[in-house]
C-alpha cells in the first residue's frame, strides 16, 4: 500500500506556471505508474498526465498537451507536474493516483491509490 501527499497548488494568474509535487510512502515507490487527475467544480474528474513506472513513458490529455509536464524522482518517491502557461480552464483540485505494476512500461487507464488533493486557482 501506498500513501500519496500532493503539494504545490495556489493562485495564479493566466499565463503563469506552478508545479506540482506528490510524495509516496513506501520503499516500492519504483514499481508504481503514476497518474495526475484533476476535478473542476459540478465536473467529472478527468486524467491530465501519466507516466510508467520507469519514467519511459508519459502521456497528456489534448487539453494540457504543450503545456504540461509530467516526470518522476524514483530515488525521491516524488512525482511533478510542471504547469505552465496556466488557463481560468485549468481551475480544478488535481490529485495524484498510483497504480502498482508489473511491466516497466505501461500506463494504467484505472489507478488504486489517491493522494487528498491540492487546489489551483488560475484567474483572468
Amino acid at each position: 500500500q501506498v500513501q500519496l501527499v500532493e503539494s504545490g497548488g495556489g493562485l495564479v494568474q493566466a499565463g503563469g506556471s506552478l508545479r506540482l509535487s506528490c510524495v509516496a510512502s513506501g520503499r516500492t515507490f519504483s514499481t508504481y505508474a503514476m497518474a495526475w487527475f484533476r476535478q473542476a467544480p459540478g465536473k467529472d474528474r478527468e486524467v491530465v498526465a501519466a507516466i510508467s513506472r520507469s519514467g519511459g513513458f508519459t502521456r497528456n490529455a489534448d487539453s494540457v498537451k504543450g503545456r504540461f509536464t509530467m516526470s518522476r524522482d524514483n530515488a525521491k518517491n516524488t512525482v511533478y507536474l510542471q504547469m505552465n502557461t496556466l488557463k481560468p480552464e485549468d481551475t480544478a483540485v488535481y490529485y495524484c493516483a498510483a497504480k502498482q505494476v508489473n511491466i516497466a512500461n505501461i500506463i494504467p487507464p484505472i489507478y488504486d491509490y489517491w493522494g487528498q488533493g491540492t487546489q489551483v486557482t488560475v484567474s483572468s
